[in-house]
């Protein structure tokens, strides 16, 4: 399949570059979970730790289905519910490197992926969950009490990939309404804001 051939090098480099520090970052977020903490609440207010990290865990093993041209009705309800099993850690380690995997093959990011909502560009999906792991990666830092300022690079890519439709996300049902931001806040805390999330 093919998608936007129109991917310059450079762009590629940049995404690769940026998706592997998001997963670097969720990473280190997951690996400072304490035992005590998987049953904790996040911002996100429906979810515990733990069903944060499976959530992203699921969005990872979805990344190599799609890569290779499958679609969300071929796969179903199999990757439905808690895959965490009894060892949360290394689940996320195994999925974030497939996924890490699946996007540095030749060609993955001018495929074409079949998402719930339609076919899009790989790219476009690759820069979706870029942005995806940068934003609970701060959630999963306000859960657990550790730093949750990522780096600058991150910030601005997922500023530029998200404040497009930032506004229109909470008619999605998928987050919260936006919240006022504090006075001094920065860019970034203004697009958690946005995001329903208190800075």
């Amino acid at each position: 399949m093919t998608g936007d051939t129109h991917l310059t090098d450079s762009r590629r480099r940049t995404l690769l570059a940026r998706h592997g520090e998001a997963l670097d970052l969720f990473t280190d977020r997951v690996h400072a979970v304490g035992p005590a903490q998987w049953g904790k609440p996040t911002p996100c207010t429906e979810w515990t730790v733990r069903d944060l990290v499976n959530h992203l865990v699921v969005e990872q093993m979805w990344v190599p289905l799609l890569l290779d041209g499958a679609a969300v009705e071929d796969v179903g309800d199999a990757l439905d519910g808690d895959k965490l099993g009894e060892d949360p850690v290394d689940t996320w380690d195994r999925a974030a490197a497939d996924a890490r995997e699946a996007f540095h093959a030749r060609g993955a990011l001018q495929r074409t992926v079949q998402l719930s909502y339609g076919a899009s560009a790989a790219h476009a999906y690759c820069a979706q969950m870029i942005a995806d792991l940068v934003v609970h990666a701060w959630d999963l830092s306000r859960a657990i009490g550790a730093p949750e300022r990522p780096p600058n690079a991150l910030v601005e890519f997922t500023r530029h990939e998200v404040e497009p439709y930032a506004d229109g996300l909470a008619g999605s049902g998928l987050f919260a309404r936006p919240v006022q931001p504090p006075p001094e806040a920065d860019s970034w805390e203004r697009l958690l804001a946005q995001l329903g999330r208190q800075p």
